[in-house]
């Protein structure tokens, strides 16, 4: 009896189900917690450059604005696909290799994207650099998750939410500075050298714990799932497609996007039928039956939602509505980039003080209340008040994302890390697209009810819109127009008021529904289960295998 509950060193050490307990990296986590983020804060920061350098990219390779979204189209495909995968072909290739060649697979490519001189050529290397960049975010977590104890998770994840969260924030600035004072190949180049580090560091410091070597082997001798492969690739790069395009090309009313929603949804269904039945899946779905990992997915969903849909709205608003420039709409969200890293550090010290889930509980709280603010947004609102108000706006988020991040691996075997941290992730990233389609959809929609609602108003016996028009045509007048030039000018000045009046009501509306949604989700939290005091080394997720 006293063998087995203090086995020797000697015993100890040829025991499989006692070394995920006893590992501890041979190098300081922190050192290797900064060399996963490295990478992934790069390929995050690259996504959001890439939109502001659009326009710089039609323009230099003699493309229409709508082919030239196909370099970010390409890319969110391509990720979108790996994502999901990526616990997989860690456990079938080994973590640490899996992460490397996705490190490397993204540099190499950011090279072919910046040398890149037709757009063909150009989406290729974007499809290629997707593919390694998708598989960086769900390494870095499940990295994270086996590197640090349970008790110093919370920490941890603020390293990882800092490349997650803060780099969309401050990607449009640095993209607008750097396509206007160099141009648009060097949004790539800059990632050549961050990616020769990473790849550099993550070769000493990054190694992968007993059990997952120990599932490696298992691995080896199982077959491989070619159809769900399949499926997964078919099912999530139609779905992506359909979010992307939605709206560009009028959702299903255009035959093209009925036929891969169709396709996506039949696929994904057939695909969730396959992979729950299958003895060895490339998406685990039964660990949504775990109470808290699948309520933390649903959360981390809406996260995306809120996340990448606000990041979207501001730029949009500012530019189209303010005539802001992409570089001075990306100064207005770069302060708040440095807002979510303070409160990083801050929920990620506070999470072993408090209980987790009303910590996500009043971040929801507080997220709604900010968003709701900026119904306040009007069309002469000053740079600093949107500043400061999308620094009150992203105060909440690290208390939703660490808390939520941590109680993902409550309960479930350490063997599973890897398959938590990708569906976790794509989660997210599916969140995000979805969000930033109904949004743009909305708000497209809603813009022509308001200009409906609007123009009623415009008639000749309304005697605001006399005093506009007289108004108008007085000052036309006194720079030298005619009587009859002036009062047609007046009357185009007025339309294109309205334009501008009924955008800026739906984005108003855009921001409320955003906020009620979140709002609603405030009890929801408390559904998750609370890891046991216990379970410091946590005997159910480090043996569960």
């Amino acid at each position: 009896m006293a063998t087995m509950t203090a086995p020797s060193p000697s015993l100890a050490r040829p025991m499989p189900i006692a070394a995920p307990a006893a590992w501890k990296p041979h190098h300081n986590p922190w050192a290797i917690a900064l060399t996963v983020t490295l990478a992934t804060f790069m390929e995050v920061l690259d996504t959001s450059i890439a939109n502001v350098a659009l326009p710089h990219i039609a323009g230099t390779l003699g493309a229409s604005s709508e082919e030239a979204t196909w370099v970010l189209t390409s890319y969110l495909v391509s990720s979108a696909i790996v994502l999901p995968i990526s616990g997989w072909l860690s456990n079938r290739f080994g973590r640490k290799r899996f992460y490397m060649v996705c490190v490397a697979l993204f540099t190499i490519c950011s090279f072919l994207c910046g040398i890149a001189n037709t757009l063909p050529l150009l989406i290729v290397a974007r499809i290629l650099q997707g593919a390694g960049g998708g598989g960086l975010a769900p390494s870095e977590q499940a990295i994270l998750a086996d590197t640090f104890p349970i008790e110093k998770r919370g920490q941890a994840f603020a390293v990882y939410g800092m490349a997650v969260v803060v780099a969309p924030a401050i990607g449009p600035t640095l993209g607008g500075w750097i396509t206007d004072n160099f141009n648009w190949h060097w949004i790539f180049f800059i990632n050549i050298p961050i990616g020769l580090i990473s790849l550099y560091l993550s070769n000493r410091m990054v190694e992968d714990p007993p059990h997952l070597k120990e599932r490696m082997e298992q691995a080896k001798h199982l077959k491989i799932d070619f159809l769900g492969l399949g499926l997964v690739a078919v099912g999530v790069g139609c779905l992506e497609f359909t979010l992307d395009k939605g709206q560009e090309k009028d959702w299903f009313g255009d035959p093209m996007i009925r036929t891969f929603a169709i396709l996506a949804a039949a696929t994904l269904i057939f695909f969730t039928w396959w992979e729950w039945h299958h003895p060895d899946p490339i998406v685990d779905l039964k660990l949504l039956k775990n109470r808290n990992f699948g309520t933390a997915v649903f959360l981390q969903l809406i996260l995306g939602m809120v996340l990448f849909g606000s990041t979207v709205l501001i730029p949009q608003y500012l530019q189209g509505l303010l005539g802001y420039t992409a570089e001075r709409a990306g100064m207005v969200l770069s302060p708040a980039g440095f807002v979510m890293m303070i409160m990083m550090f801050v929920a990620g010290r506070s999470l072993g003080k408090f209980d987790p889930r009303l910590m996500v509980c009043l971040g929801y709280l507080v997220t709604a209340i900010g968003i709701y603010n900026l119904t306040r947004l009007d069309l002469n609102t000053a740079f600093g008040t949107v500043t400061l108000w999308r620094m009150l706006q992203v105060i909440g988020l690290a208390f939703i994302f660490i808390p939520i991040s941590t109680l993902n691996y409550v309960g479930v075997p350490a063997s599973k890390t890897n398959q938590i941290s990708s569906l976790s992730n794509f989660a997210r990233n599916l969140g995000g697209s979805a969000g930033t389609a109904l949004l743009t959809t909305y708000l497209a929609r809603n813009s022509q009810v308001q200009q409906v609602a609007l123009s009623a108003n415009v008639v000749r016996g309304s005697v605001p819109y006399n005093l506009y028009m007289d108004r108008m045509k007085e000052m036309l007048m006194s720079q030298g127009m005619s009587a009859a030039s002036a009062s047609q000018m007046a009357l185009g000045q007025a339309y294109q008021e309205m334009l501008r009046q009924a955008s800026m009501l739906s984005y108003k509306n855009a921001f409320a529904i955003l906020a009620c949604t979140i709002f609603l989700l405030t009890p929801l939290p408390f559904i998750m289960r609370l890891p046991t005091k216990a379970a410091k080394p946590d005997p159910e997720a480090m043996g569960g295998h």
